[in-house]
This record gives C-alpha cells, sequence and structure tokens, in this order.
C-alpha cells in the first residue's frame, strides 16, 4: 500500500505508447521509482495530486479525475468494497488540510500521449520560463499570496493545457432564449415533472411509442437512461429522437463510460441536428454490474465534469476539444445527476458545486425517500450560493414491493430508505397491497417536496423503472398537471368480429 494514498494500485502503471529519448525515459524511471511507493503513482503523465490532497484520483477504479461518483460512501468503493473510496478519502483529507476549495478546479482529461512518461520535466521546463530566481523569490517571500502566486505560475499551466483551460469559476451560459420546452417550463418558475422511460431491449418500438404517448401529456420532458447497470438497450439518442417526433422533449442521458471525447463530440452534434435540446451527462454504472463478458473497468476516457466543460465550450465558445471552430454551434440545455445521500452533505455539495461551475444548468437527483433529510445537502448548496445558478429536480420512484425497497437501501449507491417506510412496505406486502403502498409513499414524498418550492427544489424526475402506467396516476393526484394539459384521447376500440 502506497504511504500517502490510502489504498493499494487498482492497476499498474502505464507504459509510454512511443519510445523516447534516454533522458526522459530516465527520468520517467526515477519519478516512478519515487512517487510509485508514496503514492501509488500510475504514470499518467497528467499529474494533480497537489489539486487531489495528494491521493492520486487515478486510485479510483472508474480513473474519474474531478469528484466521486454518485455511489461515494465513507465505508468502501461500491465497484471493488475491499478498497477505501478514493474520492470521498480524497475529499475527507482535503477538508482537514484546508484544501477543499481546490477541488473545484475543473482538471483535463488525461493526454494520453503522455501517458507513461515523466512529469517532472514539464515542472522544470515551466520554472525556467517563469525564471528561477523569479520562482525562487516567489517561494521564498513572506507574503502568503505571493507564495501562492509563484506556486500556481508553476503548476497551473503544467496542469491545464492551452487545450483545456479548466478553472474554479461560474461560466453562465452564453444565450438567453430557452434552448428547450424544459428549460422554458423551469424558467417560468413552475414546479416541473420529469418522467423516465426504459429504452427496450430490442428493435422494436411499439411498447416504446406507446409509453410515450401515455407519459408525454402529463410530463415537461422525458428522459431516455443510457445503458443502465452496465447493460446494452436501444441507444438514449435514438429513443430521443423518436420522442421529439412523437412531440415530446426529450432528455438525452449520456454516460461517460461508453465515451471517448471524440465520440461525445460527434454524438452530441449528430442528436442535437436531431432535435435534441436536453442533456443528462452521467458517469455511468461501473462495467463492474454488467453482464460477462466485461469491458473495460479501469479508467474512463472523460469523466461527467469533464463532458460537461466539453458540452458547454462547445455551445458557448463554438470550439471543439481540439480548438476547431464549429460554424454552427450546438444549442442544448445541461444537466447532470445529484447524489443528496451519497457521501456526507458537505461533499456532496462541492461535489455539485464543481458541476455547476463546469456547465450544469439542472440537476435530477439521485432516489429520494427522506425530504427532511435532503435539508441538509440543501443547506450545504445554499452556503456555496449556487442555488440560484440550478435547477433541481427531486429524484422519486414508486416501490412496487418490500424486497425492491430492501434492495433499493442496501444495493444502490446513494440511496437511503428509512426504518419507517421499510416497516410500511413490510406491512404492505403482508396484507397483499404492496404497490399500492409504494405509490402512497410516493404521493407522500411528492407533497414534502413541494413544500420545498422556491427553497432550492423546481420539481421532480420520476423514475418508474419498468412502471411507465403508473406515472399519469402519480402526476394527477399529486396535483401536478401542466398548466397546458390535455387529456390523451382514449384508444379506440376494435370491434371483435363476429
Amino acid at each position: 500500500m502506497p504511504i500517502f494514498t490510502p489504498g493499494r494500485r487498482w492497476q499498474p502503471p502505464y507504459n509510454a505508447f512511443k519510445r523516447e529519448k534516454f533522458g526522459p525515459r530516465l527520468l520517467a524511471s526515477v519519478e516512478k521509482a519515487v512517487k510509485g511507493p508514496l503514492f501509488g503513482c500510475r504514470m499518467c503523465g497528467n499529474c494533480l495530486l497537489q489539486e487531489t490532497a495528494f491521493i492520486c484520483s487515478m486510485e479510483c477504479p472508474k480513473g474519474v479525475r474531478n469528484g466521486p461518483c454518485g455511489g461515494s460512501t465513507s465505508e468502501h468503493c461500491y465497484v471493488d468494497e475491499t478498497r477505501p473510496c478514493m474520492w470521498y478519502r480524497i475529499y475527507d483529507r482535503a477538508f482537514k488540510m484546508g484544501r477543499q476549495e481546490l477541488l473545484l478546479e475543473v482538471l483535463p482529461p488525461i493526454d494520453w500521449d503522455k501517458a507513461g512518461t515523466e512529469t517532472w520535466g514539464d515542472v522544470a521546463r515551466q520554472v525556467k520560463k517563469v525564471g528561477v530566481k523569479n520562482v525562487t523569490t516567489g517561494l521564498l517571500a513572506r507574503d502568503p499570496v505571493t507564495r501562492a502566486s509563484t506556486w500556481d505560475s508553476v503548476f497551473r499551466p503544467v496542469r491545464q493545457p492551452e487545450w483545456w483551460e479548466g478553472d474554479a469559476e461560474y461560466h453562465a451560459p452564453k444565450y438567453t432564449e430557452p434552448a428547450s420546452k424544459l428549460e422554458e417550463r423551469l424558467k417560468t418558475g413552475d414546479f416541473v415533472v420529469t418522467a423516465e422511460v426504459a429504452p427496450p431491449m430490442t428493435v422494436s418500438t411499439n411498447k416504446l411509442n406507446s409509453n410515450i404517448d401515455m407519459v408525454k401529456p402529463y410530463v415537461a420532458a422525458i428522459n431516455f437512461t443510457d445503458n443502465p447497470s452496465a447493460s446494452s438497450r436501444m441507444s438514449s439518442w435514438a429513443c430521443s429522437t423518436l420522442a421529439i417526433q412523437r412531440g415530446a422533449d426529450a432528455v438525452m442521458q449520456i454516460a461517460a463510460r461508453d465515451r471517448t471525447r471524440i465520440g461525445l463530440q460527434s454524438e452530441v452534434l449528430g442528436s442535437n441536428a436531431l432535435g435534441v435540446r436536453n442533456i443528462l451527462c452521467l458517469s455511468g454504472d461501473s462495467m463492474r454490474l454488467a453482464p460477462s463478458p466485461r469491458g473495460r473497468m479501469d479508467v474512463v476516457d472523460v469523466d461527467a465534469v469533464q463532458m460537461l466543460w466539453i458540452l458547454r465550450r462547445m455551445r458557448d465558445e463554438g470550439k471543439y476539444l481540439d480548438g476547431r471552430a464549429i460554424k454552427f454551434p450546438p444549442k442544448f440545455f445541461l444537466g447532470a445527476a445529484a447524489a443528496p445521500f451519497a457521501s456526507e452533505p458537505r461533499f456532496q455539495a462541492l461535489r455539485e458545486h464543481k458541476k455547476v461551475n463546469a456547465g450544469a444548468q439542472f440537476f435530477q437527483t439521485n432516489l429520494v425517500y427522506d425530504p427532511d433529510g435532503m435539508d441538509a445537502w440543501l443547506n450545504e448548496l445554499a452556503k456555496r450560493n449556487i442555488l440560484d445558478k440550478v435547477y433541481i429536480l427531486i429524484g422519486i420512484t414508486p416501490l412496487k414491493s418490500f424486497k425492491i425497497a430492501q434492495y433499493m437501501n442496501d444495493e444502490v449507491p446513494g440511496v437511503f430508505v428509512p426504518e419507517a417506510l421499510l416497516k410500511r412496505m413490510k406491512a404492505a406486502e403482508e396484507a397483499g397491497n404492496a404497490q399500492e403502498e409504494g405509490v402512497q409513499i410516493s404521493l407522500e414524498i411528492i407533497e414534502r417536496i413541494k413544500a420545498r418550492h422556491g427553497q432550492g427544489v423546481h420539481g421532480i424526475h420520476i423514475m418508474a423503472v419498468g412502471w411507465e402506467e403508473i406515472v399519469p396516476r402519480i402526476v394527477r393526484e399529486a396535483g401536478l398537471l401542466p398548466k397546458d394539459f390535455v387529456a390523451p384521447a382514449e384508444p379506440e376500440k376494435v370491434a371483435a368480429k363476429v
């Protein structure tokens, strides 16, 4: 186990993809010999140790470089329970050291051309560029601001290449008219409802189209998942396109797990050309949850925060990640996931703050069964002064059985089901009316969430998990029918042939 990184090395160090000259190879060998035992260094060539409380973020099984996933806990990593969650440890140490605000800086993805090579040479060249005398004088100055500025003049250009230019600042959208119907509804101040429709596992779209038509009148937009549990289904962009063709506003979910930086930009341009105006950026469930044979599990090419940063710049600055100009930039409303009950509220608030800075304009949260417990998270967001910069839709899933309630509480990262609700579902199961009890619990939770409208909450997101037919009833009985609601026509009954 490395001395300063509290977990065993997840994977071996990278090797360079090309043969370097003797000098850089020797320096890389020395760097690996020093940083390996100390930090579990994987020689990514893009060292971020100073920003991550001197715990290597590459020890995370997902390889995410901008904060924890929604499954972060103090106990263990949800991908590998034999290991601690590295990002929980990073946040914990950073807060103890008073360095937590450094974690807000949006850090770049790995430049794979540099993987396996040294970083110390980059630092030395930057010191030479700034001036050895200037650096020495600045670091020895009594003024802490001068010391910090000098330090940053050396290390910031190393960790923030010109093609990325990440920072820790909020970047407001550079457009005024709503990009989508969902954004328009949220801007009016309505308590908004969105819902999820599961993509089919075949090429048949009959059930998908039926569910879209059934749910559409009751919600502002329909989400389509992107291979949840790392299991293949019809793509989110295809389902979103079909929904748009049927008159619905779609939210295309896009998981970092399955994307490269090239594929991400290409897919977003194509889906935008097809009418998709809402995008929800997710890390995605680990490939560890997938059925065998499994794909790569050690690192994602871009994480959710990096996706937000790339897509915001494509839209607002009209340029690709590689710097090329986009003559006709895409237009979309960017969202991200939030997890009120994963980890500690202050840690999650910092994570959400970073997503807002990167480009998130709305959050759809993980499942909430304890609205009162959610208040601690909302209070932490308020302390960070970001509640006026993002719309928050609270995740709701009606429980169909006691077994599902138990599974949600015990197995789904970032979800907490209070003991009182578990007891209610168990009693209802024994009485033979578990589904009805689950619906009533959802309605009670929604009522409590509605009371928080205007206090950081802007609506709900119903994740029916294959129970789409319950969505209309929940919306009606919760008193959340849209202002422009038109009751759907009853399906025509075909007379039986005599």
